[in-house]
């Protein structure tokens, strides 16, 4: 399609621009200097580019010519709607803007946050459907909440759509007043007013120097250890963390909730001889006293280690068949220290320490050759340390 030729001098449409709920009507008119010798019977109507039918038109005058458009959709375009008239030549004679859409409703979901107490970053939600087809500005806006005058979020740029930053000149141990203006041709809305301290909406950057570790020769263990949040280390506060961790081949995440605010973690209950991917979080608690939940971090960088192999058995031995002999024993002392593997997916330090001497034990069993018997069972005293106690 051709660009449009140059308006004429001398026309104008009338209504000029206007704006437009969407399902109503229109009528617009095109008047034609007398001077220009244009009939309007030789004028035609384009909405964006496009022909409308003679059927639509009015011919009011021998130099005015309307067009009615019944149920309008809302606009194409935020920047409105092209309703061009023209001379018979296809010279443009005059254009108008129809900014046809609906009022913003009530933005919400609004939430903030700190990164490391230094500045503040919001985000919200349309209301309703949140598309109005045409352009509407939102606007945060913020004050200290017994004093202090209105100011304006001014840095949109973030890249994510309805969110603003606030990089710096924020007051600590001082609540916040927070909400969202949202305005266009049809009207205007206004969030719900938020109330927050900075230090209650804290949150950081993700755990560095994570490092993930075998332990030993065990082959379903491995050790994660980490650095808390360096921007926080003059801040008086309490960390919690979080690990997740997932197989090389899986997009599945297992969580592991309760690391409480330790810099290292073992992980039990692994498969042997496979690659694991492990991600370290932090939530900052409590910061100057707060009593607010702190924000989660993004997940750390993915660190990836494998577990060993377990060892395979001897081969050659004079004994007869020593596998088979002690088959129902190994199923036996499984399921006795089921409990024991169970509670060891956490952090807990008694349940790894129980687990570490079970496997030690068993370790030490195989490549000895001290078989057990099958009427030996093993006993774990009060005192953590592993026992056999012999059947009569």
């Amino acid at each position: 399609e051709s660009p449009p030729k140059e308006p004429s001098e001398g026309a104008v449409i009338f209504p000029q621009d206007p704006a437009l709920w969407m399902g109503s009507s229109l009528t617009a008119t095109c008047t034609v200097s007398p001077e220009r010798g244009l009939h309007a019977n030789t004028m035609y109507w384009t909405l964006n580019g496009k022909r409308l039918p003679s059927s639509t038109y009015g011919l009011l005058s021998t130099n005015g010519l309307s067009v009615t458009l019944h149920r309008l959709n809302g606009s194409q375009q935020q920047s409105g709607d092209n309703l061009v008239c023209h001379s018979r030549d296809g010279h443009v004679l005059a254009g108008s803007c129809l900014y046809v859409g609906m009022p913003p409703e009530k933005p919400v979901n609004l939430t903030c946050w700190s990164r490391n107490t230094k500045d503040l970053s919001c985000k919200w939600t349309p209301g309703g459907r949140g598309e109005t087809f045409i352009k509407t500005k939102y606007t945060l806006k913020y004050k200290l909440r017994w004093y202090g005058r209105e100011r304006e979020c001014e840095d949109y740029s973030t890249g994510q759509r309805y969110t603003c930053y606030i990089p710096r000149d924020l007051a600590l141990f001082t609540p916040y007043e927070i909400w969202v203006e949202a305005s266009n041709q049809l009207g205007t809305a206004t969030s719900d007013v938020i109330t927050l301290d900075i230090l209650d909406v804290v949150t950081t950057d993700p755990p560095d120097n994570v490092h993930v570790s075998r332990v030993g020769e065990l082959e379903d263990q491995l050790t994660v250890r980490w650095g808390s949040p360096p921007a926080l280390k003059d801040f008086l506060f309490q960390a919690k963390y979080q690990i997740r961790y997932r197989l090389e081949d899986s997009t599945e995440w297992k969580l592991v909730d309760d690391v409480g605010n330790q810099t290292s973690c073992r992980l039990a209950g692994l498969r042997e001889g496979t690659v694991y991917f492990v991600q370290v979080r932090c939530n900052p608690v409590g910061i100057y006293g707060s009593r607010k939940a702190g924000i989660w971090s993004d997940w750390s960088h993915p660190t990836a280690a494998s577990t060993p192999h377990s060892e395979p058995l001897q081969s050659g031995s004079c004994d007869p068949k020593p596998g088979e002999q002690n088959s129902t024993l190994r199923r036996e002392l499984k399921q006795f220290f089921g409990w024991v593997r169970k509670h060891a997916c956490g952090c807990s330090g008694m349940s790894i320490k129980l687990y570490d001497q079970w496997r030690v034990w068993l370790q030490k069993s195989h490549k000895t050759r001290n078989h057990v018997g099958k009427n030996n069972i093993p006993f774990i005293s009060d005192k953590g340390t592993a026992r056999v106690f012999y059947l009569t």
